[in-house]
């Protein structure tokens, strides 16, 4: 919920309020993001949704609008520990962006980080890195600071289930 609250919304809901919220939007149905399984059990999620349903993206001062298009955004990426570094990150992107581009999406911006060391903190990296939105086929369009890119994906440019 990080980015779907004003920061004063999530820090009052930190924790089991602020997943209650988060289940509430489930029902809704509208669209959230993709869930990955392996034997029943969930071992990864992808965050995607319209941009404009993100408060704190919308008023974060990094991650301004670059132009007026329509964009959905991956603002959160997670993959159980057990399941890192097997490519697993670039599938689940892509899923999820095939699904927002089922669902009406035209362009898909995602912001992930670019790591100063070699072994940063799991805790750090749930936006995901560069390489896997490349090998999921973003481009960067943009480098707000020294540790952190805009990239896109279009419709067009990969194909998507009908």
């Amino acid at each position: 919920m990080t980015w779907r609250l004003t920061s004063k919304e999530y820090e009052a809901n930190k924790g089991e309020n602020n997943k209650l919220k988060f289940h509430d939007l489930v029902k809704t149905g509208k669209p959230l993001g993709t869930l990955a399984f392996s034997n029943n059990i969930p071992i990864g999620w992808c965050s995607v949704s319209p941009r404009e349903t993100y408060l704190g993206l919308e008023k974060s001062r990094l991650f301004k609008r670059i132009d007026r298009n329509p964009v959905w955004s991956v603002t959160c990426l997670f993959i159980r520990k057990d399941f890192r570094r097997d490519g697993l990150s670039s599938t689940l992107i892509k899923t999820a962006c095939n699904n927002a581009f089922n669902q009406g999406a035209e362009t898909i911006e995602a912001y992930p980080i670019i790591p100063k060391k070699d072994k940063m903190p799991d805790v750090f990296a749930w936006v995901g890195f560069v390489k896997a939105y490349k090998n999921a086929g973003f481009d960067v369009v943009s480098q707000p600071s020294e540790t952190r890119l805009i990239m896109r994906l279009t419709k067009d440019k990969i194909k998507t289930n009908p």
